[in-house]
């Protein structure tokens, strides 16, 4: 069974294609992972899903609902979390929480229920009073992980969730990712990183807007018969591109000289 079902999705923004023609599936249960440099067309894969943007062409279907025609549905259903972390810096952890609880809609038993277990699960335990802008980047970084969860969605969606926070704060955060995936949730997260990367059960990757290729990571390194996953995409970028990604290096290298 797939979570999320993706046929020649497209968006367009003037003569500009964001995206071009992408498909791909996204099994229940597992953790997805979407990579690509900025600008390759991972956010706004993500704003369509999440219903915020239209598609152009193609369609998209989260747990079965039409991304074009059941938005609300589809919004029920997910959590979203950004490297921004949408969170209301002068309101405390607990009254975040209850913000974000209100929003969804759960009564009263439903958010304290759900509080409890996203309190125990992030670690916030003791810090339920703290204002949010006074949270160090990883606390923070729980806290909207923990909001976005609040409505117990079936599938969470985490766009970069782990830039700018310390080595640490991300190893636990992926820790947390590790065990909502056990619990059955279903998971599509964009990095930069390959070790998060290399923590995905399923990869995909793409480039100027068009998706290059799909696999574990296993097979995709056997695939181009290289070492490391961060082999495995500059492959890809220097055949899209016909250029060897060293001879931009030396480029930059030569400006930075002059420069100098």
């Amino acid at each position: 069974m797939n979570a999320i079902e993706i046929k020649g999705l497209t968006k367009k923004f003037g003569d500009f294609k964001a995206v071009d023609n992408i498909s791909f599936n996204v099994p229940k249960g597992k953790i997805y992972g979407f990579l690509g440099p900025n600008g390759s067309g991972k956010s706004t894969t993500i704003r369509m899903l999440c219903g915020v943007l239209t598609p152009t062409e193609g369609t998209a279907y989260v747990l079965g609902y039409d991304i074009r025609k059941e938005r609300e549905k589809v919004k029920s259903k997910i959590g979203y979390m950004s490297q921004k972390f949408s969170l209301y810096e002068d309101l405390t952890v607990d009254e975040n929480l209850n913000f974000y609880a209100g929003i969804y809609g759960l009564n009263k038993k439903e958010r304290d229920i759900r509080k409890k277990y996203i309190i125990t699960m992030a670690g916030l335990q003791g810090r339920e009073k703290n204002i949010t802008k006074n949270l160090s980047g990883g606390w923070k970084q729980r806290l909207a992980l923990g909001c976005a969860l609040i409505h117990n969605p079936e599938i969470l969606i985490l766009d970069e969730p782990t830039a700018g926070v310390d080595p640490v704060s991300r190893r636990i955060f992926w820790e947390m990712i590790y065990t909502l995936a056990s619990e059955g949730i279903t998971i599509l997260v964009t990095t930069h990183y390959m070790d998060e990367a290399e923590s995905c059960d399923i990869l995909a990757f793409i480039f100027n807007s068009k998706l290059m290729t799909v696999g574990t990571p296993e097979e995709l390194i056997k695939k181009e018969r290289v070492n490391n996953l961060e082999d495995v995409f500059i492959n890809y970028v220097e055949k899209s591109t016909n250029e060897k990604v060293e001879n931009s290096f030396d480029i930059l290298r030569k400006i930075i000289k002059k420069e100098v």
